[in-house]
């Protein structure tokens, strides 16, 4: 009892000291050999202290708990009563009604206390050590309490076995994991039955003391918010002794979890009734996976995209070989896809006919009825001819233009991206908030300093198949431009104007899109998501340009114009991430802009590019009104059109009537729905009237639609699994959260990003090769819709 005795006497010396300088007034000091597992009560004031004495004998290769369990059973302390443990190289201390400090610094007393001693390390392979519970008030008056000092016996987690316990507030737990031989990286899963209360694990490296309160558990280590469901993958290479603490602790509050918020007190110092925030938790720590199945899902992800590039090669030889077996090209098609011949007699005969009585009573024996833009563009029966007059060399720089400016926009919008991602990521590995990033935390596999390197990796096939594409197309620009060195009558006066400079940029957009996608999975939040929307609004934008491009190739929008419409949107988009939640007077605008933009598009597709937007566009409205609805009711001169743009119109208004009354909280989304709902109404009309027209689709084209089609539906239903969202607290999100499904390696949403690739690339197929069928017929007798 050496230790125990001069611990003793040191203290009586310093006691009397005080309290011979202070007040004059000696305190009663006790100490007591106390044992594990007895409560103890008793009773504690001002003038005298009580010191417990316990021993207990620690191992090297076994470490076992100790927990300290207080209550204090008094009412009304003026003052409360502080607990100091002392150990060989640590020393506990916490006073007794425990004060935890919530939001606005709102107080909740807790009159149950129970920590759990950090264990100090040993060289030997067995010691004794001693330490002390000193037990003292300020309170003049007797306080009584209760003191029980236990043995932790499940104080080590075993690999793969479950464990249950219970926390609170005032008695957070931890516990011990040692990496078994072979596993350098593990899973830590804490689940609970209970959405409330709120609480937090953290994962601490072996050292005291242990953070293991509310208002200091982000100190150090990893840690993040959970209700019922909460994973961190910890790997061995951050702990250096191999072994790590796992904190749970209970929060004061719920707000940090999504709960309600408590009432906030008359009084800035009264203390609130905690009531019971007892939680019960199960832990179980489970080996992650190894370095092979990495190498597997690399290669396997790999291998998918790089079947496309031999399947395209393959039926690429195929072609070769049957436009090598054609002999007269002039009867002939472009044969790299191995489009079927179509002779120009057989092609459109329905529409020669019926075409043949427009032309006689649209052109009469003015000079200019073949010049004058107002007369060709505003006649009731558009050919492609009409809108095909411009230099073909001058139309191809123009659209040109599409993908240089887009290749620009890629490096000056991926630069700063990629530096704030990373900056993103630093902080999450330095604080280790597990809160800022929104990942799938049971299938999140880290790799450098990477936490979620398989979705990003899921992101390749968006960069490969794009890459493909410019392929594709800059074979089919290489075969045209031949054809048109030879004076090929097919490609100088047949078939849709072949301009190739949009798809470069789709293909582009698509690169582009797998590259910012990737970055906002190094750390998916709400202020990173308009990175992964961008170029899809982009993408969007050009495929319903290259679809009005295709039979409108004079009047199409310059790319100075289309991008600065794009530029317009993202910067709406960027409004709404940051002033469009619950905002009214943002969605009244917003909804006000959508609104009018319909409407001057609409006017514009409707007559051709010829209505102008200038000071007399009110005389002019007001005239077309008075002529055609009051003095003479007449319907639409363009019936095809006017239906397009009449739903068009209905749709938009509709998503915007929609906005302005549930103002959604995913702004971008919301944004990119508007952009894919127009894109689809426009391509729906597009394949009706081509089939309306007497037109047909060819072999490939249609299992290109048909297989994107299957494709886009399989991805739909993996994208609405809903594995994680910021529209929530970090902790309800991780609700969400579920299991690897495809080799041990890949969520649903790597799933998502497989079959989105290659339904977009199938989409972009579907615009390159929807119109073969007319690469035969003269452009006089195609239809403009």
């Amino acid at each position: 009892m050496r230790p125990g005795f001069a611990a003793l006497l040191w203290l009586c010396l310093t006691q009397f000291g005080s309290g011979s300088g202070a007040v004059g007034e000696t305190k009663s000091v006790v100490q007591k050999d106390a044992e594990f597992d007895v409560t103890y009560n008793d009773t504690v004031t001002s003038d005298n202290q009580t010191i417990y004495a316990f021993n207990h004998t620690i191992s090297r290769n076994k470490t076992e708990g100790v927990r300290v369990t207080v209550d204090v059973l008094s009412e009304g302390l003026e003052s409360p009563i502080l607990f100091v443990v002392r150990q060989k190289q640590a020393v506990l201390s916490f006073q007794v009604p425990l004060i935890l400090r919530g939001l606005y610094q709102r107080k909740y007393p807790y009159a149950h206390v129970g920590r759990t001693l950090c264990q100090p390390p040993t060289r030997a392979a067995s010691e004794t050590q001693y330490f002390f519970v000193d037990v003292s008030t300020l309170s003049s008056l007797g306080t009584h309490y209760q003191l029980r000092v236990s043995r932790v016996d499940s104080f080590t987690l075993q690999t793969d076995k479950k464990f249950s316990f219970t926390a609170s507030p005032s008695q957070p737990q931890y516990f011990k994991y040692v990496f078994p031989d072979g596993v350098d990286t593990v899973i830590v899963k804490v689940s609970s039955e209970m959405n409330f209360p709120c609480s937090v694990m953290s994962i601490q490296d072996i050292q005291c003391p242990v953070y293991d309160l509310d208002n200091n558990v982000a100190f150090i280590g990893m840690y993040q918010t959970m209700t019922k469901k909460g994973a961190i993958t910890v790997q061995r290479k951050d702990f250096p002794s191999n072994s790590f603490y796992v904190v749970v602790v209970v929060k004061t509050e719920d707000e940090a979890c999504g709960g309600p918020l408590r009432f906030y007190p008359l009084r800035p110092d009264e203390l609130i009734n905690a009531g019971n925030r007892t939680k019960v938790l199960d832990v179980v720590v489970s080996p992650a996976i190894n370095s092979e199945v990495y190498v597997m899902g690399m290669l396997f992800c790999l291998g998918i995209f790089l079947s496309f590039y031999l399947l395209t090669f393959l039926v690429a030889c195929l072609q070769n070989k049957r436009s090598e077996a054609v002999t007269d090209s002039a009867t002939s098609t472009d044969n790299n896809y191995g489009y079927m011949e179509r002779s120009l007699d057989s092609v459109g005969r329905s529409r020669q006919e019926s075409l043949s009585s427009v032309e006689e009573d649209d052109y009469d024996t003015l000079a200019d009825i073949d010049s004058d833009k107002n007369i060709v563009r505003t006649k009731k029966f558009l050919c492609v001819s009409d809108l095909a007059r411009k230099d073909k060399r001058i139309l191809s720089k123009k659209y040109q233009i599409y993908f240089w400016n887009i290749a620009t926009i890629a490096v000056f919008y991926a630069l700063p991206v990629i530096q704030l991602v990373i900056t993103y990521q630093t902080v999450v590995n330095v604080t280790g908030n597990q809160d800022i990033c929104y990942y799938n935390f049971l299938c999140a596999h880290p790799l450098g300093a990477l936490s979620a390197f398989n979705n990003i990796l899921s992101n390749l096939g968006y960069v490969m198949l794009g890459l493909l594409f410019l392929l594709i197309v800059l074979k089919r620009d290489i075969v045209h431009n031949r054809a048109l060195l030879r004076n090929d009558l097919n490609a100088l006066e047949c078939g849709i104007p072949k301009h190739f400079g949009l798809f470069y940029a789709m293909g582009t957009a698509l690169m582009m899109e797998g590259l910012l996608s990737a970055c906002y999975h190094v750390c998916p939040n709400y202020t990173n998501f308009q990175f992964d929307t961008s170029f899809m609004y982009m993408i969007a934008g050009l495929c319903m340009l290259k679809l009005y491009q295709k039979r409108h190739p004079d009047i199409n929008a310059s790319a100075y114009t289309a991008y600065a419409c794009l530029a317009a949107v993202i910067f709406f988009s960027v409004l709404g991430v940051v002033f469009g939640k619950g905002n009214m007077v943002f969605w009244i605008v917003f909804s006000v802009i959508h609104i009018l933009a319909t409407l001057l598009l609409s006017t514009q597709l409707y007559y051709m590019g010829r209505w102008r937007l200038d000071s007399g566009i009110l005389r002019r409205m007001v005239y077309v009104i008075y002529t055609d609805c009051i003095r003479q009711c007449s319907g639409p001169m363009y019936i095809d059109r006017m239906v397009l743009l009449v739903m068009g119109n209905i749709i938009n208004w509709s998503l915007a009537a929609y906005g302005l009354i549930e103002r959604p909280n995913d702004f971008a989304s919301y944004l990119l729905a508007i952009a894919i709902c127009n894109l689809l109404l426009y391509f729906a009309f597009y394949i009706i009237m081509k089939l309306r027209s007497g037109e047909r689709i060819q072999c490939l084209a249609l299992v290109c639609i048909l297989f994107t089609a299957v494709v886009w539906g399989f991805a739909l239903f993996f994208f609405f699994q809903g594995l994680s969202t910021w529209q929530k607290t970090p902790a309800e999100s991780r609700e969400h959260n579920r299991d690897c499904i495809l080799l041990s390696f890949f969520d649903d949403h790597d799933i998502w990003h497989f079959l989105s690739s290659i339904a977009m690339f199938g989409s972009f197929l579907v615009l390159l090769t929807m119109d073969d069928d007319l690469d035969t017929v003269q452009r006089d007798k195609i239809y403009v819709f």
